[in-house]
């Protein structure tokens, strides 16, 4: 038994890393440098995303029955990381872990037929909107009411921060019930709205990101919607909300381990090459020792992450707490080695040209979403260490 668990981890272990160099390969092609100015021309990277649909990488996750590659979360998380440790942190990736794996777990059979394929190739897109100026956190709190309308659906309501709107086909959308319960909550359940749908308007946010991705507030007046734009069972969308919510924390990990990655290899790379007083400033303890402590810091959460991702991928109760745990060490790891990295180069490191000073709110958003430092510090206040609730 021993050995066959061996042979697995090392078969893991020789396939990822081939994954890795292929997307390594495909992405480094394009590069911090395409990335830079995608984002300062207001454009979209098209290109690198149709390059990575057709060499399958977008679908790793995706059941080869429906067009994927019949991976999980594993997978996922190294294509996640690799892309961004390249230079190109594409935000729109992890909104690619929230929305298949809900579809591909609840949604019916004509949902899967209809959609997984096209977002398995990258020539269909959805955008995910849960966030609400009044709900923050709060889920149960959410506003947008989704009414019984005939045989159909009426959508009212507002919704924030909501990514990529402008490039996309569709939005999955959280709902709730007019009715609370006598706890003030409404039960929750998922559409899929036509992003075209009469009754939506969206506005842009003006962020300090420096991401192709632009975020949105949308508000739905009278959406109307089919009886089958709704995925999974009415009033169960909570439940359906977890086969996407801990990809999403796993792959917001991915994308700053990957920056910090970008960060240290740049950082080591300055230190090594610049000369001061006849020496590399890299031979300095003070330079090396704070690169070296963020590697390590680096290094652990990738760690994190990857447990993470197996642990969803097994079905274990546990990778709820792994996600979030993985969420939240590679936000303050990839801060602190993107910090050091800057700091390595000097003055060139507020420089654009030098790549690293523009990643810095991208890693920044975080230690915010998709779920607040603090509420993750809550959840393991709670449910891991059983102390009482404090919100």
């Amino acid at each position: 038994m021993g050995s066959v668990f061996a042979s697995t981890l090392v078969d893991t272990a020789e396939h990822h890393a081939m994954l890795r160099d292929n997307v390594g390969k495909l992405v480094s092609g394009f590069g911090r440098k395409y990335f830079q100015d995608v984002v300062r021309r207001n454009a979209k990277p098209d290109e690198l995303w149709k390059a990575l649909g057709q060499a399958g990488f977008l679908g790793v996750h995706v059941s080869e029955e429906f067009g994927g590659g019949g991976g999980g979360m594993a997978d996922y998380n190294v294509i996640v990381e690799e892309t961004a440790a390249q230079g190109c942190p594409i935000l729109s990736l992890v909104i690619g872990s929230i929305c298949a794996p809900i579809i591909q777990g609840h949604g019916s059979e004509e949902q899967k037929k209809d959609w997984l394929p096209g977002l398995a190739s990258g020539e269909r897109r959805l955008a995910f909107a849960i966030t609400e100026p009044n709900a923050g956190s709060n889920t149960h709190k959410v506003s947008t009411i989704a009414r019984k309308d005939g045989n159909g659906w009426r959508l009212n309501g507002q919704k924030y921060w909501t990514s990529a709107v402008d490039e996309v086909d569709a939005i999955m959308v959280v709902a709730r019930a007019p009715d609370l319960d006598d706890r003030g909550r409404g039960r929750l359940s998922l559409f899929l709205v036509p992003v075209d749908a009469p009754g939506i308007r969206k506005t842009p946010i003006e962020t300090a990101l420096h991401v192709p991705e632009t975020q949105f507030m949308l508000w739905f007046d009278d959406v109307t919607l089919p009886a089958d734009a709704i995925v999974g069972e009415e009033g169960n969308g909570l439940k359906h909300l977890f086969a996407g919510l801990n990809p999403e924390r796993i792959c917001a990990a991915a994308i700053n381990n990957g920056i910090a990655r970008y960060a240290i290899e740049k950082g080591a790379e300055y230190a090594g090459d610049r000369s001061v007083w006849g020496v590399p400033i890299g031979s300095h303890q003070g330079v090396s020792h704070p690169l070296a402590e963020a590697y390590v810091g680096v290094q652990q959460a990738r760690l994190m992450t990857a447990r993470a991702a197996q642990l969803y991928d097994g079905g274990s109760m546990e990778a709820g707490e792994a996600s979030n745990m993985a969420k939240f060490a590679a936000a303050d790891s990839s801060l602190k080695a993107l910090d050091q990295a800057i700091q390595v180069h000097g003055g060139n490191g507020l420089a654009i040209e030098y790549g690293l000073a523009d990643l810095w709110f991208i890693a920044r958003l975080h230690k915010t979403a998709p779920v607040s430092r603090e509420m993750v510090l809550n959840f393991f206040a709670q449910h891991s260490l059983g102390l009482p609730k404090s919100y």
